[in-house]
């Protein structure tokens, strides 16, 4: 009797140490997040610049979307970033993994290199670029001219300039990369072992072995990526290329930033905002079902 109470008060301060370490994120979540994102969608059904009281419009700012071209323009950079970015970032985790799986020199200063771009403020780090992306003396076509290669004008014409965007998120894969490499070290050896028995080679090993064993990992990151893409694309897209040039990189948060902050517009860029919430909602609930269904098919 004594034994299964001390179980029940073990379990019991075990869930009050979980609550007491998860209510910092719960206080910050809900005054951060949860209570903006309402008193934002109230917004989404008004007419309000801040200097007058709101004014109900019902739905006309989801209709107005509808034919606004800057809207539309946004949300295709936004997919195009999410398309070219996320694969490379996650690519990129991925190698970098597999090149210091294994204990070499130095590895340990290499990791903390790669990492480092993931703790830099989104400011400093876009100010570091906007420098290295400059045409005429930027260290990266110094460096292209250097190499005899094509020196682009990063940001000053369309195409550049989205890939300038895309480049920059693909060296902020620190998190993915620390994530992967304790997965591919969790992989056993004596796989690896008993598959270079039968003839395996290195591919082979990476194809049959290290790939389907790292799949949920890289599902898993995939998710979590596009969505914070959805977002993160707005510090770089106003500070290295403000959108330009040619709104080749305006994507949504930065739109609803000029929406709000510009053009006073608060109703109409929180209709914009309960959009890409929504969209949002959408692919998270597509790569649950992704998931869930292969958990399903690894049943059988």
């Amino acid at each position: 009797m004594a034994r299964t109470r001390q179980i029940r008060l073990g379990k019991y301060i075990h869930q009050l140490t979980v609550m007491g370490m998860l209510l910092p994120y719960l206080v910050g979540l809900t005054a951060l997040v949860l209570v903006p994102s309402a008193l934002a969608l109230g917004l989404a059904f008004t007419r309000f610049d801040a200097l007058t009281p709101p004014t109900w419009v019902g739905l006309a700012n989801f209709v107005r979307m509808g034919n606004d071209r800057l809207f539309w323009l946004a949300l295709s950079n936004t997919l195009l970033y999410l398309l070219l970015a996320v694969p490379l970032r996650i690519g990129g985790a991925l190698l970098m993994a597999l090149l210091f799986k294994p204990q070499r020199p130095g590895a340990s200063l290499a990791r903390a290199a790669i990492y480092l771009p993931a703790v830099i403020p989104d400011i400093a780090y876009a100010l570091i670029w906007l420098i290295s992306f400059n045409p005429l003396y930027g260290p990266v076509n110094l460096l292209l001219g250097t190499l005899h290669l094509p020196t682009p004008a990063w940001t000053v014409e369309p195409w550049p300039a989205l890939w300038a965007l895309v480049l920059m998120a693909t060296w902020q894969l620190g998190e993915s990369f620390v994530i992967l490499l304790a997965s591919a070290r969790g992989i056993p050896e004596e796989l690896y072992a008993a598959s270079a028995l039968d003839g395996a080679n290195t591919w082979s090993h990476f194809r049959y072995i290290t790939l389907p064993l790292l799949a949920p990992t890289l599902l898993l990151l995939t998710a979590r990526d596009l969505i914070i893409s959805l977002q993160a694309n707005f510090v770089p897209s106003l500070v290295v290329t403000k959108g330009g040039p040619g709104n080749a990189t305006l994507f949504i948060p930065l739109y609803t930033y000029w929406l709000a902050f510009d053009d006073l517009r608060f109703g109409y860029a929180a209709a914009v905002v309960w959009t890409l919430y929504l969209f949002t909602i959408v692919i998270v609930a597509g790569q649950a079902l992704l998931v869930r269904r292969w958990q399903f098919l690894g049943e059988y």
